[in-house]
């Protein structure tokens, strides 16, 4: 039992287990739990085999997207200060009066006024999405008479992290509502969704306004400043409008606008890395996704470069624009709507990896990709599984009549 729930069950007997107010302070034990494991452990779906219970799972989660986060600080704060350094303005909003009241400034060149500033563009989107989404559990909670469980701040802090840092707070909320409402609780909830409910978000986000969430004006949260991301340069001029502006070694560290958190690859990497010591992501998804790309960016560069500029981007460009490392390590393997048995985690990063270059080289008008091949392989995740038990079915049974 936690810290608090023995405070609040020695101050008022109605918050025993439960109780009338039990699912509101779910909240507060999400803190208590983020270190100290409960006695209680998940056994049930998504961890039909694992003992590991579902808080210190999404605690794990969180402790891997920090350098994602704090990389998103600093690279969104670096971006806006070169856009009004470049303009010769000053921002004239609540940040520019904060930034200006504390004469922390906006120097590109200064590590810590590029982080604040930074901070200053992420906090409003991330309280956006944590309030609005945290009253749509909060509510189906209520009506469903269970406790609001930690995977909601997972999914907050994706969601967050796909976003540019200028994205409007009112479809903050309208997308965050869209992918908690529909991408999960109208399936029953956390393990019973089929589609990543931030993916959905964003999802829905884009196709509902494409013009504010993509173009030249979306990745850098400066008014007026037009500045493409690398695949939109790469959609238009090939490689070579791309190693124009930025080399292979700022893409890698995430030196260039983007989403918040999807810019740098090595911040994804360490995350990765820690995700794969503590067992919670899978290693044949994530190795899936990558030999998906290789094969499909290498055949597309062996058969039909000249037909479109993206074909000839190689593999290793691949990795470090765009969000497709950050769906890779975050998105793919997320154990609710990907796949469950160990060949079909094969399968299902294979497809998502050939559905990404596929996406980015043939589709003009979307020069991503990452995200709708996640959510194209969450829809076949169930068949992938099926397929996969009945095969071993088959095989047992052809075993058995030759033994």
């Amino acid at each position: 039992m936690s810290g608090i729930r023995r405070f609040l069950d020695r101050i008022e007997p109605q918050f025993h287990q439960g109780g009338r107010f039990e699912k509101y302070y779910a909240l507060y034990e999400m803190v208590d739990t983020f270190l100290y494991s409960p006695p209680d452990t998940t056994h049930t779906a998504p961890h039909v085999r694992d003992g590991v219970d579902l808080k210190r799972m999404m605690s794990y989660v969180v402790v891997a997207l920090i350098p994602c986060i704090l990389w998103s600080w600093f690279n969104s704060g670096h971006q806006a200060n070169l856009a009004l350094a470049e303009l010769g303005i000053l921002r004239e909003d609540w940040r520019g009066g904060l930034l200006a009241a504390l004469g922390i400034g906006f120097n590109p060149n200064s590590w810590f006024a590029n982080t604040v500033h930074g901070f200053l563009l992420f906090l409003p989107i991330y309280l956006t999405t944590l309030i609005v989404g945290g009253l749509w559990e909060v509510l189906f909670a209520t009506v469903r008479n269970h406790e609001v469980n930690e995977g909601f701040l997972v999914t907050s802090m994706l969601f967050t992290l796909t976003l540019p840092p200028d994205m409007p707070l009112w479809m903050v909320a309208l997308g965050i509502s869209f992918g908690v409402v529909i991408g999960k609780e109208a399936f029953g909830g956390t393990g019973k969704n089929f589609l990543n409910p931030a993916l959905t978000g964003r999802a829905f986000l884009y196709f509902a306004y494409p013009a504010e969430i993509s173009g030249d004006l979306a990745w850098v949260a400066v008014d007026g400043f037009s500045h493409a991301t690398p695949l939109g340069l790469g959609e238009t001029g090939g490689m070579a409008a791309i190693t124009e502006s930025l080399s292979w070694t700022q893409a890698f560290f995430g030196m260039m606008p983007g989403s918040l958190g999807e810019t740098s690859t090595l911040a994804i990497l360490l995350g990765a890395l820690f995700l794969l010591y503590t067992r919670i992501a899978s290693w044949r998804i994530m190795a899936g996704v990558v030999a998906g790309v290789v094969v499909t960016s290498l055949l597309f560069n062996f058969v039909a470069r000249d037909a479109n500029p993206m074909m000839a981007m190689p593999f290793w460009w691949h990795f470090v624009l765009g969000g497709l490392s950050f769906g890779l390590v975050f998105m793919a393997t997320d154990p609710v709507s990907a796949s469950m048995t160990n060949a079909g985690r094969w399968v299902f990063g294979i497809l998502i990896g050939f559905m990404t270059v596929l996406i980015r080289s043939i589709n003009p008008a979307f020069p991503e990709g990452i995200m709708l091949a996640i959510l194209f392989a969450n829809l076949f995740a169930p068949l992938i599984d099926y397929v996969v038990i009945q095969m071993n079915i088959r095989r047992r049974e052809r075993r058995h009549v030759s033994a």
